[in-house]
């Protein structure tokens, strides 16, 4: 009798979504379906554990749908090149579904900082081509993006932006501490380590130790100005503070309209929306009028005097535009410039000019104390500051 051909696996019933399921499951529903026909084993618990998974993440972005669902539905290494050719097939054929959720574009291209789609190579033969020619046109993009002004972007561009500034991390210089510690090699001898060395050989002379200075991260000071002629600039510059403040220990955040607000505590928070909405809870004045010279006086007396700043970087954000007294501003810049390591500014209105000239009367005022000066306009100058903070020591 001739043999029967073996049946082909089951891939098992497709989950529909609820009603009030969020409406990418539907869509993580056919690809753990299409996932089940090409031989993974992936249950409706698994599907489950994927969509709790995504529920904090962005549905459109395609590096988070890819390791959160090579996270939880990939049990065995050997299932990677087959997840990966799945995926592929699934999310970047041009028949791809749900296209206004998944279109690959500029924006979505920004989000994975660099466009890169950070996938192992099992493309399918025959189909490198166009998937290159379409990355390069999406890395174009994002280049572009960076370069682009924070008021000139549209909400989703800002929205784009931000996921790009949630990956930086800013490295604050160091400094050598008056603290010793255990070395290989050096200038200076470690004599209680020699000669606790020599007591265990019975006095006779041991090996020199050596030791050097420890070296510690400065503190980071950001000072932000949310005033009315600072709202383009604002909430993206918050953003950044969030950032740094994930990034490291040593980072606090003020604010500044007409008063001083310390923000540090809401910005420590995991997810960037809830730390900026408890940060504009704590903030009374937002775009408001501008005090400049006030705000830093309360910051020189009431922090500075604590050793806040001290041997520290301080980044004030502000386009200069004060309306209290130049002589308390000029007074404020002078002691604060004294107490901290090193005082730089950020003025959007700088932008791409090497030939900048302070033209408000508050820049006038605070340029004699001011180490360094950028602009802060767009992500580029943002990259800019977080690569120059390691060399100001």
């Amino acid at each position: 009798m001739p043999e029967r051909a073996a049946p082909e696996p089951d891939p098992g019933p497709v989950t529909h979504p609820e009603p009030g399921a969020p409406p990418f499951v539907g869509v993580l529903s056919g690809f753990v379906a299409a996932l089940r026909a090409a031989g993974l084993a992936a249950g409706t618990g698994d599907l489950l554990v994927y969509c709790a998974a995504m529920v904090p993440l962005d549905p459109t972005d395609l590096l988070d749908l890819y390791w959160a669902g090579r996270a939880t539905l990939v049990s065995r290494k050997d299932d990677i090149e087959v997840y990966d050719q799945v995926f592929r097939a699934y999310f970047l054929a041009d028949s791809a579904p749900a296209p206004a959720m998944m279109t690959i574009s500029a924006q979505i291209a920004a989000q994975v900082e660099g466009a890169v789609l950070d996938v192992p190579a099992t493309d399918p033969p025959g189909g490198g081509d166009e998937e290159e020619a379409t990355l390069g046109l999406m890395a174009s993009a994002a280049e572009a993006l960076r370069r682009k002004s924070f008021d000139a972007c549209t909400p989703e561009e800002l929205a784009a932006v931000r996921r790009i500034m949630a990956r930086m991390r800013l490295t604050p210089p160091k400094r050598r501490t008056r603290r010793a510690q255990p070395a290989r090699s050096g200038r200076a001898p470690d004599l209680r380590r020699t000669v606790r060395a020599s007591m265990r050989t019975g006095g006779e002379p041991a090996e020199l130790r050596w030791q050097r200075r420890k070296v510690k991260l400065r503190p980071l000071i950001l000072i932000l100005d949310i005033s009315g002629s600072m709202a383009d600039y604002s909430r993206s510059l918050l953003q950044f503070a969030h950032s740094a403040r994930r990034a490291s220990g040593r980072v606090e955040v003020f604010c500044f309209g007409t008063r001083l607000t310390r923000i540090t505590r809401p910005l420590g928070r995991r997810r960037p929306d809830e730390a900026l909405e408890q940060a504009a809870h704590a903030v009374l004045d937002w775009e408001g009028g501008t005090r400049i010279g006030d705000s830093l006086d309360t910051f020189v007396r009431q922090w500075g005097r604590r050793g806040l700043a001290r041997g520290g970087v301080v980044v004030i954000c502000s386009d200069g535009l004060d309306r209290g007294d130049p002589e308390i501003l000029a007074n404020a810049m002078e002691r604060l410039s004294r107490q901290c390591h090193r005082l730089v500014w950020l003025n959007p209105h700088k932008g791409h000019n090497p030939d900048f000239r302070p033209s408000t009367l508050g820049m006038m005022v605070v340029a004699p104390h001011i180490d360094l000066l950028l602009s802060g306009h767009d992500l580029d100058s943002l990259e800019e500051l977080a690569a120059l903070l390691p060399g100001l020591s």
